[in-house]
């Protein structure tokens, strides 16, 4: 029999393919309960998940066929209790012990879910999930500090993915667990040290924080569900990104922070704006400004033009009106002119200082006085005068000398 003796062993093969065939004749149409962890649907349909409870753990896939059949469906998730209705196997390429489930349905919520439940539920009663308590992450950050294992591929894409977006960065790593017992202690250590960096002493002080780790299953994500470091989060003076795991996978320091990131990766777009979009809008505003002013300095010049126009036309009229009314004004003042008068053969006579002589006895004897004709002046010495009241006898008195001027 092959396997007995140092000369007949058994092959790899050969021995994985014999336990398969006693396992398989053995275990065939089983029931099994357990918890739910590292649940894990892939594109294909199959599901891969690990079937474990308080001693042991096995590997479990249910194919595409038997988890479309599963009315229980969109109740598998990790840390549900289940029943499954299973064969056992062993999957020979990797000599893996597995079950092959071709039924399951909930019994309840495993241990560790239960306490996150329970967790939730407190930490929600008090306020600490509440939306008003979120702040906006800032528009621009220029210093970026990342809690999370400085080994792996997580930290290098982080790094990778905000410098490629915004180049003009500075980024501080602490090294931190983010697995096992004293990882909550590790990522607390991480908060309290960029939260107590002070501006103005010279030190690093970031814009935002960003909790980071790779996928896993619930158990090892779980001590981001830790209470304390949940409360520190939320304590956080700085703005925290948590990015722990893959889209669907929640903790409650997700819950906590002000923003949640469905991988590290995203963290890091969300974190940041992208420069050369930010370059493409401000050219877009520019542009937009540029043809906003063009397009109100036309409007202005029309409408300057429009003004122009209108002034020009109601200053001619005014003009004219105003000629109108001189014209006028100058035809009533030559009607009540003194000198209209003179045409019909009239003079006017004043003294030398220009005063209307209007009686003999405004200009004395020997007085200079002006006569206005119609035509010319005439310029006298006056020689005699005949008040208006004299006898008419004394024409030698009243003769008066006068020579042209």
């Amino acid at each position: 029999m092959p396997g007995k003796t140092q000369e007949s062993p058994y092959t790899v093969s050969s021995l994985t393919m014999e336990l398969k065939s006693v396992i398989e004749r053995g275990y065939t149409r089983i029931y099994v309960e357990g918890e739910i962890s590292g649940w894990r649907p892939y594109p294909s349909g199959h599901v891969y998940f690990t079937l474990k409870d308080g001693g042991a753990q096995i590997q479990a896939v249910m194919f595409k066929s038997s988890f479309e059949r599963c009315k229980a469906r969109a109740s598998l998730r990790d840390g549900a209790k289940v029943l499954v209705y299973a064969n056992a196997t062993i999957y020979p390429q990797r000599g893996n012990y597995q079950l092959v489930v071709l039924a399951a349905k909930p019994v309840g919520e495993g241990d560790l879910m239960q306490r996150y439940l329970m967790l939730k539920a407190k930490l929600e009663a008090e306020g600490l999930f509440s939306q008003e308590r979120k702040r906006p992450l800032p528009f621009m950050p220029r210093r970026i500090a990342i809690v999370t294992s400085p080994a792996g591929a997580v930290v290098h894409d982080m790094c990778r993915v905000l410098m490629r977006r915004f180049p003009a960065l500075e980024i501080r790593i602490f090294p931190a667990q983010v697995q096992g017992a004293d990882a909550p202690r590790s990522v607390i250590a991480g908060l309290e040290y960029f939260n107590g960096l002070k501006p103005g002493d010279g030190e690093f002080v970031p814009d935002v924080i960003i909790v980071a780790r790779g996928g896993g299953s619930f158990e090892d994500l779980f001590c981001f569900s830790d209470e304390a470091l949940v409360r520190a989060v939320a304590a956080s003076r700085v703005p925290v990104i948590s990015a722990v795991g893959h889209e669907t996978d929640f903790t409650l320091c997700d819950f906590a922070a002000d923003v949640r990131a469905g991988t590290p990766s995203i963290a890091a777009e969300i974190a940041v704006p992208e420069m050369s979009e930010l370059r493409r809008r401000l050219d877009r505003l520019l542009a937009a400004v540029a043809s906003a002013v063009r397009g109100k300095y036309e409007w202005l010049a029309q409408r300057l033009d429009h003004l122009h126009d209108g002034l020009s036309a109601a200053l001619r009229e005014s003009l004219s009106d105003a000629g109108s009314t001189l014209r006028l004004l100058s035809e009533k003042l030559a009607l009540l002119s003194p000198y209209a008068v003179l045409e019909r053969g009239y003079s006017l006579t004043t003294d030398a200082s220009g005063r209307v002589v209007k009686c003999a006895a405004d200009a004395p004897v020997g007085a200079k006085v002006t006569t206005r004709l119609a035509s010319g002046v005439l310029e006298s010495v006056v020689s005699s005068s005949i008040s208006q009241d004299a006898p008419p006898g004394g024409a030698d008195k009243n003769a008066k000398e006068g020579r042209d001027g």
